[in-house]
């Protein structure tokens, strides 16, 4: 009886890096995402740029997987049922409640999708010729596929996208979730503690008297300053809170 992993092409995962069962190797890099839509003409024509430079940069072939998957947001509502029973503020957990309503009310009119880029710089077995054991292989591997992981970077850091290598937990989470599917995460691990639910609101500064230039020198906390076009010794009276006073110098 054949077996899932007999029809997985990866071998092993080691130091972050897929050792494939042809003599191959691979390595993954998770890529942020750009709103294209919503950048100005020559932002669009920038980017487009830069990555056909990137592309142009290349003499090693490259992968770019989109992994879409249908986002379980149980322990979402778990957690925002939670926050509004240690809720002690009426009115914000009236607000809780609505949102869960409107949370529920979306993902029943609408698939929420979850979208994630991966870029794939694969090792074909003709690339790395003859080996005596399978440690030489694995180090050749590294020695081949990391410098290319830097040129990546690098070239996707001037289109402005973040990327990062998966790790081997993240890798093995990855292929589970697309040989097995999506599992269930729970988010919440600790319970609420109703005190970081509260608004919490700063005590409003104490406002310190101002220091002003008077005709005959400099005065520290005072309301009566010479008024502007008036002879000298007239004064007027301002407020001690109000933060600037313009004075006309003779």
């Amino acid at each position: 009886m054949n077996t899932t992993q007999e029809h997985i092409p990866i071998a092993d995962i080691k130091d972050d890096i897929l050792i494939l069962k042809d003599g191959g190797g691979a390595l993954i890099l998770q890529v942020s995402a750009v709103n294209f839509g919503l950048l100005s003409d020559r932002e669009q024509i920038a980017i487009i740029s830069a990555f056909a430079q990137m592309l142009n940069s290349l003499n090693y072939s490259l992968q770019i997987v989109i992994h879409s998957e249908r986002l379980n947001i149980t322990s979402y509502l778990n957690l925002l049922d939670k926050a509004e029973k240690a809720q002690s503020n009426p009115l914000l957990s009236k607000m809780i409640v609505q949102y869960r309503q409107f949370i529920q009310t979306t993902i029943k009119e609408n698939d929420v999708l979850d979208k994630k880029f991966y870029v794939v710089i694969p090792l074909f077995k003709l690339e790395l010729g003859l080996t005596s054991s399978k440690e030489n292989l694995e180090q050749k591997i590294k020695t081949v596929l990391l410098p290319r992981r830097d040129q990546i970077v690098r070239q996707l850091q001037r289109v402005g996208l973040k990327t990062s290598q998966l790790t081997n937990r993240k890798l093995l989470e990855l292929f589970y979730d697309i040989y097995n599917g999506q599992f269930v995460e729970d988010i919440l691990t600790q319970p609420i503690n109703p005190k970081e639910l509260q608004v919490k609101l700063n005590p409003p500064k104490p406002i310190t008297p101002l220091q002003t230039f008077s005709n005959t020198g400099f005065v520290a906390g005072t309301s009566n300053l010479p008024a502007a076009n008036s002879p000298a010794g007239q004064t007027i009276q301002t407020s001690r809170n109000h933060p600037f006073v313009v004075e006309e110098l003779d």
